[in-house]
């Protein structure tokens, strides 16, 4: 059960690092990497949106 959560998780942060530019952080300070992270994030849900809504 628990290597099925992983592979989804780790799916996302993969995403992330690929298409969503996150493999190497271009700002400095916590805040706006946090800032960055949480929108690739929401780039990757709003991407897995339309598969989500067909299942």
């Amino acid at each position: 059960l628990s290597q099925k959560h992983r592979k989804r998780i780790e799916e996302a942060f993969g995403w992330a690092k690929t298409v969503g530019g996150m493999a190497q952080t271009v700002y400095r300070r916590i805040e706006r990497v946090r800032s960055r992270f949480i929108l690739t994030m929401v780039a990757n849900n709003l991407a897995r949106l339309p598969r989500l809504l067909a299942a």
